[in-house]
């Protein structure tokens, strides 16, 4: 695994355009950095996806576990909505994708830092942008990425099982937001699914048909949502969730594995993984980081030494619950740290996408920087 330098093309801005990726600068900062890209070797990209598989195998455990042993209150879940996430994992509700965020160098194992289950960020950046800029500039290389043709495929499979129309619904005026929800759409389309972009806060509430609809009075039948379900839980429509026949992508049992609860069952139920930091409730001896169990984009992060605050962020969810986890260092170069993000698409590990920035803590900002596989 190397960091290595190169040029930016020349009309850099215009190519990612092209293909639709309009937020590649953020508040005046480049977001898409390909002045540079990391290098893996073959055998490299293997110990990334064998890891990622077995972790969503561990992940997927762990849910029984918790339903099994009514452990939904650790999550901070209402009472009134557990069980409603069990039916929703009895039923085997589908789901299309989640990011494993590793710690990696190219030496040891990998090890999770966090699972995002529940949101496409970085998605568009992984699957399409990286690889476009691979076969502009490294064409006789490779890369693991084939988001693409999963995604498809993942629609596919959803399509014959009853997803044949789908809503697409994100907050209006986010530019990154709607590039995620325009691309999920696409991919949904070439699948053969009829689709329809929402504003999420345009979905009402029919009561008299029991049914959540659109600003045209239809009713939403199935519908992915970019919009965390915490969000969902605490909102006027939120005890109509559990009466309402809609189906959502992602799934309502994603609430467990979308928060950071999980990292203490983890290793309550996989202690000394080799893919696994200690994670508990309480402090841990040496460095530790402490992470809020809902947030998000790496906000309300501390990192303690020797029990003092080293590094912190801040952001909305000071109050929530916290967990702790071991500390332990990313790839770090004279560019930054580097945070891999894995994905599994449906049950499949098939693609990479890394974010690097200057500070130890990733941000909503940090910089996306491609890859190559190259032997």
């Amino acid at each position: 695994m190397k960091r290595l330098t190169g040029t930016r093309r020349p009309n850099w801005q215009h190519e990612v355009e092209k293909i639709g990726f309009t937020y590649h600068t953020i508040d005046n900062e480049v977001y898409w950095d390909e002045s540079g890209w990391y290098e893996f070797t073959l055998t490299e990209i293997e110990r990334i996806e064998t890891a990622t598989s077995l972790l969503h195998a561990m992940c997927l455990e762990t849910i029984e576990c918790v339903l099994e042993d009514d452990r939904l209150d650790e999550f901070d879940i209402p009472p009134q909505y557990h069980a409603w996430i069990r039916e929703s994992w009895d039923r085997d509700d589908p789901t299309l994708y989640g990011r494993f965020d590793l710690a990696w160098d190219g030496t040891g194992d990998p090890k999770l830092l966090e699972y995002n289950a529940d949101t496409p960020t970085s998605l568009f950046e992984a699957a399409v942008v990286q690889w476009d800029w691979l076969q502009a500039v490294h064409p006789q290389c490779d890369q693991f990425n084939s988001l693409h043709e999963e995604l498809i495929a993942a629609w596919r499979y959803m399509r014959k099982n009853g997803w044949g129309e789908v809503a697409f619904a994100a907050s209006a005026g986010h530019e990154e937001d709607m590039g995620n929800v325009t691309y999920l759409r696409d991919t949904a389309h070439q699948a053969g699914i009829r689709t329809e972009y929402l504003n999420i806060s345009d979905i009402g509430l029919d009561s008299a048909k029991c049914q959540f609809v659109d600003a045209s009075n239809r009713s939403i039948d199935r519908i992915f949502k970019l919009y965390p379900w915490e969000w969902m839980l605490s909102e006027e429509y939120g005890r109509s969730l559990l009466v309402v026949p809609t189906h959502w992508i992602e799934p309502p049992w994603k609430m467990i594995l979308s928060n950071k609860a999980l990292l203490v069952l983890l290793w309550e139920l996989f202690p000394n993984h080799k893919y696994l930091l200690e994670a508990s409730w309480s402090p841990l001896a040496g460095d530790c980081i402490e992470k809020p169990i809902v947030s998000r984009e790496g906000s309300n992060i501390r990192l303690l030494r020797s029990g003092r605050v080293a590094v912190e962020t801040d952001g909305p969810y000071g109050d929530a619950d916290k967990i702790y986890q071991t500390y332990h260092p990313l790839f770090s170069s004279r560019f930054g740290n580097a945070v891999l993000g894995s994905w599994i698409i449906g049950d499949r590990a098939c693609g990479l996408g890394i974010r690097e920035d200057i500070n130890l803590i990733t941000h909503n900002t940090s910089r996306f920087v491609p890859h190559l596989i190259r032997d």
